[in-house]
């Protein structure tokens, strides 16, 4: 009777309008979290130089400062996917974004180079967070017609961020005389606004329905969600508590090879290519710059879109495995065609970043579908964990690679990474198109 009445005095509250107002709100903070960790990753590209000769850094810092935030996601997605199943996906979600904007608002005072590593890196520690608990969040109310599309438009925004950072950077390095405390510290006004925006966000019904709290659950899958077929999906939950185990048994271990070495092997080359992109492509006789930086940005983000707007259409495995292949043989070819002229050396790039793109845009997608809701948040914490080493060390290795055993080895070294995910995906990749996550969840098959 109280869930009934509960509905009734409702009922204004759940007109269709109000659940695509909620939606476009929940999409609106949850791709503003994604643009704001690409844009603090391509941020620093640009002022690389400027913090260099400001701090004085050997090769050693400069890799580690680049890297920092990738380290500190190492940390904050497995703790807070474990906190975002153990304690509901809110909290979380309202935390790391503000440690986002403490942390963002300390660059302006940073003076030395071990202090600017450990502010990036609890900025890294906050999107890492939000890795584990917004993927969640957003499958968990998103319609099964939908989501792969709406899990793809994170990616869009995180290339986008990417490439306005990296843009907004050179342009403000070039053309004022703003420290490079004032730019990197840009990031702090879109933390706060994504902070105040989350305020009033409900918990995902999913993870309330596990957690034993029915009436809850129904009350809000009743007001927030699409459809009654979403809605009835939600009464299909396990109530079991999920643990770190559960990743490696029998049910889970080959989603959980996957998904981590999947996303390991999509952009471990790309965030070392792209994040150095100026001086990567000086090594082979092109100007870099504005153009070379912005420009494999930009087709990284036609990428993306490309699947964005294919992912429900032609399903999840196309549109990972076939790229793959084709950017190991692009690397490949990179790394021995000595002498190769400078323009097709930049074609072979772009081609790289246009198609790396539409695959890794699967790495937010696969984890929040082929996990269980009990754990979805560590597991999508765990993937990711697994790919921030692989960013993390491409990043930090590049330039000493570039430097000692020059850009042939580091090209081929990163086509043999990007062979291993072909591969590893050829044999895992599941099809999830179309279906419920309790069916996408239940079991991992081709």
């Amino acid at each position: 009777m109280e869930v009934t009445g509960n509905i009734t005095d409702n009922l204004a509250d759940t007109s269709p309008a109000f659940k695509r107002r909620f939606m476009a709100r929940l999409i609106f903070v949850l791709t503003g979290g994604m643009f704001l960790d690409g844009y603090i990753l391509g941020i620093v590209g640009p002022v690389t130089g400027s913090i260099a000769t400001d701090l004085e850094l050997s090769t050693f810092w400069e890799g580690l400062i680049a890297a920092g935030p990738l380290f500190g996601i190492l940390l904050g997605s497995p703790l807070g996917g474990w906190a975002g199943d153990k304690f509901g996906r809110k909290p979380l979600f309202m935390m790391d974004m503000g440690l986002f904007v403490i942390a963002s608002g300390l660059q302006f005072f940073v003076d030395s180079p071990l202090i600017l590593f450990v502010v990036r890196l609890l900025m890294g520690v906050a999107i890492g967070t939000e890795y584990a608990v917004g993927w969640p969040m957003m499958s968990e109310f998103a319609p099964a017609r939908l989501r792969g599309r709406l899990m793809a438009l994170t990616l869009v925004a995180w290339y986008a961020g990417f490439m306005i950072a990296f843009l907004v950077g050179y342009v403000l390095v070039h053309s004022t005389d703003l420290s490079w405390h004032i730019i990197l510290g840009t990031s702090t006004l879109l933390a706060l606004i994504l902070f105040l925006s989350r305020f009033g966000l409900p918990e995902s019904p999913r993870w309330l329905w596990n957690q034993g709290r029915i009436h809850d659950a129904r009350r809000i899958a009743h007001r927030y969600m699409e459809s009654s077929t979403e809605m009835t999906d939600v009464e299909h939950e396990d109530t079991q508590k999920g643990t770190f185990g559960m990743l490696f048994s029998r049910s889970y271990w080959r989603a959980t090879l996957f998904v981590s070495m999947f996303w390991f092997c999509a952009v471990a080359p790309y965030f070392a290519i792209a994040t150095f992109a100026d001086s990567v492509l000086q090594q082979y006789g092109l100007s870099g710059g504005l153009a070379g930086g912005v420009g494999l940005s930009a087709v990284a983000l036609a990428g993306v879109v490309v699947t964005f707007l294919l992912i429900d259409k032609a399903g999840r495995r196309v549109l990972t495995v076939p790229p793959q292949w084709l950017c190991t043989v692009l690397l490949a070819a990179i790394g021995l065609w000595a002498g190769a002229p400078p323009l097709m050396v930049l074609v072979l790039f772009l081609a790289f970043s246009f198609f790396n793109a539409m695959y890794t845009t699967l790495t937010g997608v696969y984890p929040g579908e082929v996990f269980p809701t009990e754990i979805r948040g560590i597991g999508t914490g765990f993937a990711a964990a697994v790919s921030r080493v692989g960013a993390g060390l491409g990043t930090f290795l590049l330039p000493w690679s570039m430097a000692n055993l020059g850009p042939a080895v580091s090209m081929l070294i990163a086509a043999g990474i990007a062979l291993v995910g072909a591969a590893l995906s050829q044999w895992l990749a599941p099809e999830t198109k179309g279906k419920s996550l309790t069916e996408t969840a239940s079991g991992f098959s081709h």
